[in-house]
């Protein structure tokens, strides 16, 4: 593929920085750039900014709302919005159920729930780690029994979720559930969608070191589901799984995330000294920057070509693991070098001053309350949406046969 933009994609860009220009509320990217907390208020606020133009789902088709936008396009896209600080579009529903119910759901499902998605009716979260199954998702022991009453066919939900991120916020969850217990692991699996308001469905809250309630345990109680809910084959819902994973590895990796966070790096590393010289001159640091802004500019040629095999009709494998695995260890020492830069100033961390509305004393830069909170929380990246040992065991079988 050419990795030179055409003129019509450059005119393309101008529009986008236009609209963000002109859309993007200030309150929202100086939180964003602050490292800041969003509120559920924040994120449905962004979302229907979006949908209001046309680009919530832009890697949707055409007919169901999406933009029908190339490769490109997106890249470009998502890179915009990183770079003018806009918060991130939830993947849940948009970036991980949308193409599901598009390549596997009936018309039924993809007419009723497709538009919810984009409208907000619906906040989406994910329901497939356990306890006892992370990134071996095949190990999944939440059990939904199919029955039959007078209310029609269901199915009996009953174990448990967990790191359900913003579950407290949502109101349908969609889960990996096992309905043959007799079956090989990844054969007795089914994909399912859940009423978070149904009766036996109870969320705790994991609070993470920076105080911020982001992830969740979920427990199902004989919760009923109408059978209705089920989407694609019963016990098939491993091909659902897999397709969602390479959206999900995807969007972990981060390229956007990586080119803001480095220019945000660049921009501290100029202003802190070392021996009275900014640190941008420093040569270890300098040779730490430089090695991770290559390999930056690596991935973002992979993730075009990945992007663009996918809107050719393909489903990444072993490249969205290779994406994932780069993206997020790209994004990690980014951080890594953040808070480095930052010096004494990363290491006082009060909770308070990660909020929106705080408006106490600051400590060096704007973003040194965010430093260590970001660079702690982020080591997650390697871990989840599939640990990289496990995706570099995916990309071994897949492309040595190992």
């Amino acid at each position: 593929m050419d990795l030179n933009f055409t003129p019509e994609e450059e005119s393309f860009r101008s529009e986008v920085r236009a609209f963000l220009a002109e859309k993007l509320p200030k309150h929202l990217s100086d939180n964003v750039a602050n490292g800041k907390h969003l509120s559920k208020a924040d994120m449905e606020e962004w979302h229907a900014i979006l949908n209001e133009r046309g680009w919530l789902a832009n890697h949707w088709p055409r007919e169901y709302g999406g933009t029908g936008w190339n490769a490109a396009e997106k890249f470009i896209f998502e890179n915009e919005c990183s770079l003018a600080n806009a918060p991130r579009i939830l993947p849940f529903g948009v970036s991980m159920l949308g193409p599901v119910l598009i390549k596997y759901g009936n018309e039924a499902q993809k007419r009723y729930w497709l538009p919810r998605i984009l409208n907000g009716d619906d906040w989406w979260c994910q329901g497939y780690s356990e306890p006892g199954a992370g990134s071996d998702l095949a190990a999944v022991k939440t059990s939904a029994v199919r029955g039959v009453d007078a209310q029609g066919e269901h199915y009996i939900v009953n174990g448990q979720k967990t790191w359900t991120t913003l579950g407290q916020h949502a109101n349908m969850i969609f889960c990996l559930v096992r309905t043959d217990r007799d079956a090989k692991q990844q054969e007795g699996i089914s994909f399912l969608l859940i009423d978070m308001n149904t009766p036996g469905v109870e969320v705790r809250p994991i609070l993470t070191l920076d105080g911020e309630h982001e992830v969740n345990e979920v427990f199902f109680t004989d919760v009923r589901v109408p059978a209705g809910n089920l989407v694609g084959e019963e016990n098939r819902g491993w091909t659902c799984a897999k397709y969602l994973l390479t959206y999900e590895r995807t969007n972990i990796a981060g390229v956007g995330f990586s080119v803001a966070g480095l220019r945000r790096l660049k921009a501290i590393a100029a202003r802190q000294t070392r021996h009275g010289k900014p640190l941008l001159e420093d040569p270890g640091f300098a040779a730490r920057l430089a090695l991770v802004e290559i390999d930056l500019e690596n991935m973002k040629t992979t993730n075009l070509r990945m992007i663009a095999a996918a809107a050719g009709g393909g489903v990444p494998g072993a490249e969205s693991s290779m994406l994932k695995i780069r993206g997020t260890e790209i994004r990690q020492e980014i951080l890594a070098l953040t808070r480095r830069a930052m010096g004494v100033y990363a290491r006082h961390f009060t909770q308070d001053m990660l909020d929106a509305g705080y408006d106490g004393p600051q400590f060096g830069h704007a973003f040194a309350a965010a430093a260590s909170a970001q660079y702690f929380n982020n080591r997650k990246l390697s871990i989840f949406g599939g640990s990289n040992e496990i995706q570099r065991n995916i990309i071994t079988k897949m492309i040595l046969g190992l």
